[in-house]
C-alpha cells in the first residue's frame, strides 16, 4: 500500500469512527472529547485546590482549581475515562470558572448533561462522577482555608 493510499485509509477510517460516535452521542460531546477545553495540570501556583475521585465505573478524574475571594478563576481536569468522562470534565470547567463556590456547589448532574445537550443514558453517570469530584475540591478547598 502507497502513503498516499494509506493516508487515504485512515482518513476515512477516522471519519468513519467520529460519525458513528456523533450516532451515539451527539456533535457538541464529541467535539468536546476530541479537542477539549482546559485540559491538563497548571502550574502549582495556578491551583489553590485539587481533588481526585474515582467513580463506580472506574473512571478517574482530577480536578485543578484556581480560586480567587470564593470565585472560581481557572478550572482545569484530567480523567482517564471516556471520551464522555472528558466532554462532561470540560463542560463542567466552562461552566464553572468565573462562578462562586456557592453556585458551584449547587450545580446538578442533569444541569451538566443539558449544558451537554444530552448524555446517553448510559454515560449520565460521568455528569455525576463530575460532581462528584467537583463537590470534594470544595469541601477540601474549604477545610484548608479554615
Amino acid at each position: 500500500m502507497s502513503a498516499n493510499n494509506f493516508d487515504d485509509f485512515v482518513a476515512n477510517l477516522q471519519k468513519e469512527i467520529i460519525d458513528k460516535e456523533k450516532e451515539e452521542f451527539n456533535e457538541y460531546i464529541v467535539e468536546l472529547f476530541h479537542n477539549p477545553k482546559n485540559w491538563g495540570k497548571p502550574l502549582e501556583k495556578d491551583i489553590s485546590v485539587s481533588q481526585t475521585y474515582t467513580g463506580l465505573c472506574g473512571d478517574t478524574m482530577h480536578y485543578y482549581l484556581k480560586i480567587e475571594d470564593d470565585i472560581i478563576t481557572k478550572a482545569n481536569f484530567v480523567t482517564d475515562g471516556c471520551g464522555a468522562s472528558v466532554a462532561t470534565a470540560c463542560q463542567t470547567t466552562m461552566l464553572i470558572e468565573g462562578k462562586s463556590l456557592k453556585y458551584v456547589e449547587n450545580l446538578t448532574p442533569e444541569e451538566i448533561d443539558k449544558a451537554l445537550k444530552g448524555l446517553p443514558d448510559d454515560h449520565k453517570h460521568c455528569a455525576e462522577l463530575s460532581v462528584r469530584t467537583l463537590r470534594r475540591a470544595i469541601s477540601k478547598y474549604k477545610d484548608e482555608k479554615s
